[in-house]
């Protein structure tokens, strides 16, 4: 995809996946490589500072030998991805009526 990802929209996308089940770095990265071409190494400022923020925690759980490191979406992380829904949801359908409508102000 060619639209570039911004801090907001990888909070988002982290939280939106981890709202639905806990997910281990690795995981993540592929998921949200469906819709960017983002390195790995991009993805783990973005957890440690939505972990920092309060919005996610952190666990480690053996995996073949070595611990994966899980992430879990917190209460307040549920807020935020409540916040960050409804930003998306109007941008999107702003963006929406100016391309299909070119208009601004239905």
């Amino acid at each position: 995809m060619i639209f570039p990802m911004n801090t907001p929209m990888f909070d988002l996308l982290v939280l939106s996946i981890t709202e639905k089940e806990d997910a281990y770095g690795y995981q993540l990265s592929q998921i949200i490589k469906t819709v960017s071409n983002t390195k790995d190494s991009t993805l783990y400022p973005v957890l440690k500072r939505l972990q920092e923020q309060g919005f996610l925690t952190v666990y480690d759980q053996p995996y073949q030998g070595r611990n994966r490191r899980y992430y879990k979406i917190t209460e307040a992380g549920r807020q935020q991805y409540a916040i960050l829904c409804n930003e998306w949801s109007a941008y999107k359908d702003a963006v929406d009526r100016i391309v299909k409508g070119g208009k601004q102000d239905e």
